[in-house]
C-alpha cells in the first residue's frame, strides 16, 4: 500500500507540471471505493491551482475553490504525461489537461477520486477531519504526541498505524521508527516515558524524510507520477528482513503479526 512517503513523492513528481493546467475532459472507468460526487463533464474548463497533501490524500485545488481528493488505496498509482498509451482495464480515472494526462491506475480499486466544493464540504470534512498531525511540515509538536502516547493502552505500533497521534506512519515505516527508537512494537504506548518518546518523535521525522528522499518504497508496483520506482526498501533496517541478521547487532530479525499486519523487529536492539 502506498504510504505517506510514496504519496508525497507522487505529489512532488507532478505538482509543478500540472499547476495552471486547464482541464479539457475527465473520464471514469470502473467504480472506485467512493464515487466522484459530480458529473465529470462539469470539470472541463476548470484550472488546476496546485496540488497539496494531507496524510495519504492528495488535494488537487481548482480555480473555483473546489478540489479533488485523490487516495491511492492499496494498489493505486498516478501517472502524469502527455504521451500515455490508451487506458487499460485497470485505469479508472483520467483527467485530460492542456499540459498532459493525469491517470489513476488501480488494479484492486480501493483508491478513490472525490470532488468537494471546498475543504468545509461534508465530502472532504468526512475524509480529513480525523487525521492526526503532519510529521513533515514543522507542525508536529512533541507535547501533544507524548500526551497521545500516555493516553493509550494500545501497543505502540498499532497506535502509530491508527493515525490518531501522527498521520502517515504506515506499516513499513512504523517498524523502522520503532527500531531506531529501541522500542518493542508490542510495548504499551502509555509505558513509554519522555526520553524514549523523544527518540520516537525524532525517528518518525527522520525515517519519513529519508523515505521521501529515496523516492519511497517499491515493494510491488509503486511508481511516482513520472514512472520512477522508490528505493527506501533496500536500506530498511528491519522491514521485510525476517531471519536476516540485524544490521546493528547481528541477531536474526523476527516477524510477528499485529492487527493482521506484519511487524519486524530485533529482540536485542528493541528491548523496551
Amino acid at each position: 500500500m502506498p504510504e505517506l512517503p510514496e504519496v508525497e513523492v507522487t505529489r512532488r513528481s507532478f505538482a509543478d507540471r500540472i499547476a495552471g493546467a486547464e482541464i479539457r475532459a475527465v473520464a471514469l472507468g470502473k467504480p472506485l471505493r467512493w464515487p466522484l460526487g459530480r458529473d465529470p463533464a462539469g470539470l472541463a474548463g476548470r484550472r488546476v491551482q496546485g496540488v497539496r497533501r494531507r496524510g495519504k490524500y492528495l488535494l488537487v485545488d481548482l480555480d473555483d475553490g473546489s478540489l479533488l481528493l485523490v487516495h491511492l488505496g492499496m494498489s493505486g498509482s498516478l501517472r502524469f504525461a502527455d504521451d500515455l498509451p490508451p487506458p487499460g482495464v485497470h485505469d479508472h480515472f483520467e483527467m485530460v489537461t492542456d499540459r498532459g494526462v493525469l491517470r489513476l491506475h488501480d488494479p484492486r480499486r480501493f483508491g478513490a477520486v472525490v470532488w468537494a466544493a471546498g475543504e468545509d464540504d461534508p465530502a472532504a470534512h468526512k475524509l480529513l477531519k480525523k487525521l492526526g498531525p503532519e510529521p513533515l511540515d514543522g507542525r508536529f509538536p512533541f507535547d501533544a504526541f507524548f500526551a497521545g502516547l500516555q493516553a493509550s493502552r494500545a501497543p505502540v505500533k498499532l497506535l502509530l498505524l491508527s493515525g490518531k497521534i501522527v498521520v502517515g506512519v504506515g506499516n513499513i515505516y512504523a517498524s523502522e521508527v520503532l527500531f531506531l527508537s529501541g522500542i518493542r512494537p508490542t510495548a504499551r504506548a502509555s509505558s513509554i516515558g519522555p526520553i524514549r518518546a523523544r527518540r520516537l518523535h525524532a525517528a518518525i521525522q527522520q525515517v519519513l524524510a529519508r523515505a521521501v528522499e529515496r523516492g519511497g518504497s517499491t515493494l510491488r508496483d509503486f511508481s511516482s507520477a513520472d514512472g520512477n520506482a522508490g528505493h527506501f526498501q533496500v536500506e530498511a533496517n528491519v522491514y521485510g528482513r525476517d531471519q536476516q541478521p540485524c544490521r546493528v547487532c547481528g541477531t536474526p530479525i523476527r516477524l510477528l503479526r499485529q492487527g493482521q499486519r506484519s511487524t519486524f523487529y530485533c529482540i536485542r536492539c528493541q528491548r523496551g
